[in-house]
C-alpha cells in the first residue's frame, strides 16, 4: 500500500480543452442538491455560526452547522423560514435522539444531517443512522469520522447517504499524539484507500493546507472537502479576535479541544491563532478560480474530469509516476 500524503502529490497535466478557465464548471451534486464548490467549512464553533451557514446557503454552498451549545430544532426552523435547506450535525447520545424526536414532533426534516463523532465506526453510529432513517427517511445521512475501508463498508451498510474519511489530520487535532490512532500524515492515501470501496460519496476531512489540495482530494476519490483552517480566521469567523504585537488574529480550536468542551477531559484538540484573512467571500470565489484552474489542467470541463490525471510520489519509497494509461 502506498502511503503519501496531500505534500507528497503532484497531479499531471493533460492537454488543456478550454480558452479560459472560467469555462471549467467546479460545482458538485451532493445528495439532493448541487453547490457551487466541492467544500465545506468544517463544522466547528470557530468556523461556522448561524449566520455564516445562512450567507453559504443563500449562496450556493455546501454547509454543515456545528452541534456545540446549539438548538438544532429552531436552527432548522430558522433555515427554512428563511428558504434555505438545513444540515445539521448530531452526536450519538440521548439528547441527540431527542433532537430527533421534537424534528418529528414539528414536522421539521432537515434536508442533511451529519453524526459527528471523532470515531464513527462505532455501535452507537450504527443505531443513530437506523434510528434517522426511520423518523426522518427522507434526509440526507452523512456519518463519521472513519479511517478504514471496513469502516466506509460498514457505514453504508449501515445505511450513511455518505461518509466522512479523517481521523485527526486537522491542524488543532492532536489525536495521533494522544492516542497513537490517526490518518495525520497519510490522510491522502487514506481516502485513496477507502474511495476504492465506496459506492457513496466521501468527505475528505481534514489535512488541507492549500487549494490545490482540493483538487488532490477529487482525483483520489473526494466527492467534497471539509475543510477547517482555510476557513477559520475570517472577519466573520466566530472565534474570538486576539492581537498579538498589533497583528490581528482569530482563535480557533478543535472539537475536542478543551477550549470546545469546556473541561479537560479526553482531549483531542487545541487552539491556536489563525491571522485575521479578509472576507470568506473573497477566500471562496479565489478557491473557486483556483478549482476551475484545476480543472484546466486535467484537461477537462467538469469538476470529476480531475479524477482521470495521472500523478507523481515525492520522495520516499513510494516514489514514482502512477499512470492510468
Amino acid at each position: 500500500m502506498e502511503i503519501f500524503d496531500y505534500d507528497n502529490i503532484l497531479l499531471l497535466p493533460r492537454k488543456c480543452r478550454v480558452e479560459s478557465r472560467s469555462e471549467c464548471d467546479a460545482s458538485v451534486q451532493f445528495g439532493p442538491r448541487r453547490f457551487r464548490l466541492p467544500v465545506v467549512p468544517a463544522n466547528m464553533k470557530t468556523v461556522v455560526d448561524a449566520s455564516i451557514c445562512l450567507w453559504l446557503a443563500r449562496h450556493g454552498y455546501f454547509y454543515v452547522m456545528h452541534r456545540f451549545d446549539l438548538d438544532n430544532v429552531a436552527f432548522v426552523r430558522h433555515m427554512h423560514a428563511q428558504g434555505q435547506f438545513a444540515s445539521i450535525s448530531l452526536g450519538v447520545k440521548a439528547p441527540d435522539y431527542a433532537t430527533v424526536d421534537r424534528l418529528v414532533a414539528e414536522g421539521l426534516v432537515p434536508e442533511y444531517v451529519t453524526i459527528d463523532i471523532a470515531h464513527g465506526h462505532a455501535d452507537s453510529v450504527r443505531k443513530m443512522i437506523a434510528y434517522l432513517k426511520e423518523k426522518l427517511p427522507q434526509t440526507f445521512v452523512i456519518a463519521g469520522n472513519v479511517a478504514t475501508p471496513e469502516a466506509v463498508i460498514d457505514l453504508e451498510n449501515w445505511g450513511a447517504d455518505a461518509t466522512k474519511v479523517g481521523v485527526g489530520p486537522g491542524k488543532v487535532c492532536i489525536t495521533k499524539l494522544k492516542t497513537g490512532f490517526g490518518t495525520g500524515g497519510w490522510q491522502l492515501s487514506a481516502l485513496k484507500w477507502c474511495a476504492r470501496v465506496a459506492t457513496k460519496p466521501i468527505i475528505a476531512d481534514g489535512g488541507i493546507r492549500s487549494h490545490g489540495d482540493i483538487a488532490k482530494s477529487i482525483r483520489f476519490g473526494a466527492t467534497m472537502v471539509m475543510i477547517g483552517s482555510l476557513f477559520a480566521g475570517h472577519e466573520e469567523s466566530p472565534g474570538q479576535t486576539v492581537e498579538v504585537d498589533g497583528q490581528l488574529y482569530k482563535e480557533y480550536y478543535g472539537s475536542a479541544s478543551d477550549f470546545n468542551k469546556g473541561e479537560y477531559k479526553h482531549v483531542e484538540g487545541k487552539r491556536i491563532l489563525e491571522p485575521i484573512k479578509g472576507k470568506l467571500a473573497d477566500t471562496l470565489t479565489e478557491m473557486e478560480q483556483d478549482v476551475q484552474s484545476s480543472i484546466s489542467y486535467a484537461g477537462g470541463t467538469r469538476l470529476m474530469d480531475i479524477r482521470k490525471v495521472n500523478y507523481v510520489i515525492l520522495g520516499g519509497d513510494n516514489a514514482g509516476e502512477h499512470l492510468l494509461m
